[in-house]
């Protein structure tokens, strides 16, 4: 990454003597509700990484269906590879040790920009989304208003 920085998000060591646990700055897409938002998040590495992915939490509140209320990602790349026992995911799409910082984080903003509905991690914003449009681009807005000032 310091090598070929991405547009859309910084990342880094949240101490140099740890290197499982990175801070993750994920810049709202363009042409998105989260545009100019800047989301603070971390990702934790598990000790038999690349075999198992890691686990990307928001610390920075954002509202979306496929991010728990908790600040939880929920997207295929971050599932333990292998099949998915509820069918809604092909084994192609979960975690393969090719993946890298880089490859989380676009779709994490791939993510953002096109939310999976199938199997959201926060329901109610899944519901809001589809069944109250305006109620939900005001919740994001704030979340996006939030982010600018931490």
């Amino acid at each position: 990454l310091r090598r070929l920085p991405v547009e859309g998000f910084s990342a880094g060591l949240v101490n140099d003597d740890d290197i499982y646990k990175w801070e993750v700055l994920v810049i709202g897409p363009p042409d998105t509700l989260y545009e100019g938002g800047f989301f603070k998040a971390i990702l934790d590495f598990p000790k038999d990484y690349p075999q198992k992915p890691p686990k990307m939490k928001f610390v920075s509140e954002i509202w979306h269906p496929n991010i728990d209320k908790e600040g939880n990602v929920c997207i295929s790349i971050l599932h333990d590879p292998g099949d998915d026992k509820w069918g809604y995911e092909r084994p192609e799409e979960r975690w393969l040790p090719v993946h890298t910082v880089e490859t989380i984080l676009l779709s994490v903003i791939s993510m953002l920009a096109d939310p999976n509905f199938e199997s959201p991690a926060n329901v109610d914003a899944a519901k809001m989304q589809r069944e109250n449009y305006s109620e939900f681009k005001k919740r994001v807005a704030a979340c996006v208003r939030r982010s600018q000032e931490e």
